[in-house]
């Protein structure tokens, strides 16, 4: 097979198109696309001489940085997958993703060596273990398989994500060099980006959305990438201004926080073109504060497992269909399927999102069951309810899954239970996603007690944090004397949410 879709041949049609250009401005200075080619064709020819090559796996521990960024062009040269892991998470989460892609290198951050360490310590036999630093001279690949032969070709993964699901723990989604390479195309032609772009960038590098939704596309098109270590409200606004940003990409949380600063009113976004939201539809009071600063926004829907994106409500319709995703970006195929039967239903319809087209991913990394249970006929399932229009707009209407997001997080209430069910004082419990003005939803658990427990909803969120990441742990708790279940023996979330919502419902104030 050629290797037409590899993405190192980016910064270097970049490197030596405009070698003099700013690629990268982060904390730590300004990196041009001779520098950024440069740095990454050397990281590969010691990666290589190490004895690392096609088809093996390195996983990092470490926030947003040109050096992730050097790294992961230098897998994508030789054909290596990169598993870039969440730093929220604790020791004992990152101990067992360790365990679950069973990397052949792993490198980490100065400012994670604490986390890496107690992450290590919990490991039976540890991979080959070092710092950023030490990349020019990585130790020797210990594992007895060989690499695969040849140079890096277009299905090889260049992405390991791990992503929650219904099952509970986090499944290892693994993306194809060409799955991102037509996901970024299919982005290009929705939301059009040139060598004069200045793109912020805050989202992690552990979500697909740090890296496919316009940040390895500025590196495509030769644009300026504005990186950021994590989102600080007053510097975001302050970049904005004084980089003359011209896009960037957030979940609704991310302009809310924005919009509530005080800086908002009084910061020049004249440069900004169109901002980009997922993770969640956008409030209509949110959409309004910023249509009122002139600044347009263009949402969207995506999962990982599509590399993500899937739908995209432009810019242009953003007023007159409020709610809507949108429609499917170009090289995306998107059909809605009976829930109860698969059948595939045409025309204004209601039920599972499917979606096929070359961004869809291979699988989960040495998964095979759960690969199969999201796929059927060639489409991907995503386990979404949506509406389809006659006019061919969708409008996500829950998550089948159950999941919740909360600040842009897949929570999985099922690894929240499974936490919870291990506190001694803990007969049966149930989470759900519920409102929240500032993450858009946060976790309530419901637990029933084993008999004079004790215990206190203090005490169970301090057990949930000292296992589970921050955005993970429940923000309420509540005991009550049983639990709603079917005829199954399984939990009816549903009529927990439903009593939630008549809670918030009811008036309030002097009766």
């Amino acid at each position: 097979m050629s290797s037409q879709h590899t993405l190192v041949r980016w910064i270097a049609d970049r490197a030596r198109a405009i070698p003099e250009a700013v690629a990268i401005d982060d904390r730590s200075g300004l990196t041009t696309y001779a520098e950024l080619y440069a740095r990454s064709r050397a990281t590969a020819v010691a990666l290589s001489a190490a004895g690392y090559g096609r088809g093996d796996r390195i996983l990092t521990l470490t926030g947003n940085s040109t050096d992730h960024i050097v790294l992961f062009f230098a897998c994508a040269d030789l054909g290596i997958a990169l598993i870039p892991l969440n730093w929220r998470l604790t020791p004992v989460e990152i101990a067992h993703q360790v365990e679950q892609s069973d990397p052949h290198l792993v490198v980490v951050e100065d400012d994670y060596a604490d986390l890496g360490e107690a992450s290590r310590a919990r490991l039976e036999t540890p991979p080959p273990w070092m710092t950023f630093a030490d990349l020019t001279t990585p130790p020797a690949r210990t594992s007895d398989e060989p690499p695969l032969p040849g140079p890096a070709e277009d299905d090889d993964v260049i992405l390991v994500l791990f992503t929650s699901g219904s099952s509970g723990l986090p499944k290892a989604a693994q993306l194809t060099q060409a799955n991102c390479f037509w996901n970024n195309l299919s982005f290009s032609r929705t939301i059009p980006m040139t060598d004069n772009d200045v793109v912020l960038t805050v989202l992690p590098q552990f979500h697909s959305g740090g890296w496919n939704v316009q940040t390895l596309l500025a590196f495509w098109v030769g644009a300026t990438l504005v990186l950021e270590r994590q989102f600080d409200a007053a510097r975001i606004l302050h970049l904005i201004e004084d980089r003359g940003v011209t896009t960037l990409m957030g979940v609704p949380t991310t302009y809310q926080l924005l919009a509530d600063h005080p800086d908002f009113d009084d910061t020049d976004l004249t440069s900004l073109g169109t901002v980009v939201v997922g993770g969640g539809p956008m409030p209509v009071p949110l959409l309004r504060t910023w249509h009122a600063r002139d600044v347009e926004l263009c949402q969207g829907y995506g999962l990982t497992e599509a590399s993500p994106n899937v739908l995209c409500l432009p810019a242009r319709y953003a007023t007159t269909h409020i709610g809507s995703a949108g429609k499917p970006y170009p090289y995306v195929d998107c059909a809605v399927a009976d829930p109860a039967t698969g059948e595939i239903l045409e025309g204004a319809a209601t039920g599972e999102l499917l979606v096929g087209g070359p961004g869809v991913f291979p699988g989960y990394f040495r998964d095979d069951e759960a690969t199969a249970r999201v796929f059927r006929d060639g489409w991907l399932l995503t386990g979404d309810l949506v509406e389809r229009d006659e006019n061919g707009f969708y409008t996500i209407v829950d998550r089948i899954k159950d999941m919740y997001i909360s600040g842009g997080e897949n929570v999985s209430p099922v690894e929240v239970e499974a936490t919870l069910s291990l506190h001694e004082a803990v007969q049966a419990v149930a989470v759900i996603g519920i409102p929240d003005d500032r993450w858009g939803e946060v976790g309530k658990a419901f637990v029933v007690c084993r008999e004079e427990s004790g215990t206190s909803e203090d005490d169970l969120r301090a057990y949930c944090a000292e296992r589970l990441a921050k955005f993970k742990v429940p923000k309420s708790i509540e005991f009550v004397a049983q639990l709603p279940y079917n005829s199954m023996n399984k939990i009816r979330r549903f009529s927990l949410r439903d009593a939630e919502k008549e809670k918030t419902e009811q008036p309030t104030g002097d009766t």
